[in-house]
């Protein structure tokens, strides 16, 4: 029933996030800053972005390898190359790549940022973590800041992931969902591409529980 009502409130919700984020606003985490353009997505009222936030934290990345891949704002990646991570963040949405190129000179914070659909413009090298906060809802995004929120009507967006992440898979790659999404129907997509979808970690915030999930080849 909470799934259902969260669902017909979704234009409502995304209706007060587009209203909030017509104009630019910051977001602060852990004294790093960045300023969110209306056409990224917002970490300020979505639960994800917080969630990896804080599992990240108390992790030694001193040194490791690290991929964002869809780094939207890019509060993970400057967050996890703060903790002297050498990160490379994605994103398709040239708005988001900009304002984190900005946002790593003020901070100074060095993060490579790449412009790329998925694995498209990632070489072969490897990484020691890649996180992913995919879009979830199935319905064709328009322009890139729906491509934040809409995985496509087919979810066409996880049949593309699953088929190229067997070929860039770091020991730990993760990524996180929330019971709002079809997670039987993901995981489905993942096993059709030898991949299994493990849960690692889960948390409840505003009785929407999310998950973490450790993606790795079927053995």
């Amino acid at each position: 029933m909470l799934k259902k009502l969260k669902k017909i409130l979704f234009p409502v919700v995304k209706f007060a996030f587009d209203t909030y984020h017509s104009k630019e606003r910051t977001f602060t985490y852990e004294d790093i800053t960045v300023e969110i353009s209306s056409e990224v997505f917002p970490p300020h009222f979505t639960i994800s972005t917080k969630i990896l936030l804080n599992y990240i934290k108390p992790l030694n990345l001193l040194g490791k390898k690290v991929l964002e891949l869809g780094c939207g704002s890019g509060i993970i990646s400057l967050y996890a190359a703060s903790k002297g991570a050498n990160v490379t963040a994605t994103d398709i949405n040239q708005i988001a790549i900009r304002a984190l190129k900005e946002a790593s000179k003020k901070n100074e914070i060095p993060v490579k940022v790449v412009y790329s659909n998925l694995f498209e413009n990632i070489s072969e090298e490897t990484f020691d973590y890649v996180i992913i906060n995919p879009p979830y809802y199935p319905k064709t995004p328009q322009n890139d800041k729906e491509r934040a929120w809409f995985c496509g009507e087919d979810f066409e967006y996880f049949k593309n992931l699953f088929a190229q992440l067997s070929n860039h898979l770091a020991i730990n790659t993760w990524m996180i969902l929330s019971e709002d999404c079809e997670i039987e129907h993901i995981k489905q997509l993942a096993s059709n591409e030898q991949l299994h979808m493990e849960l690692i970690f889960e948390k409840s915030v505003v009785k929407e529980k999310n998950y973490i999930f450790s993606i790795q080849k079927l053995s």
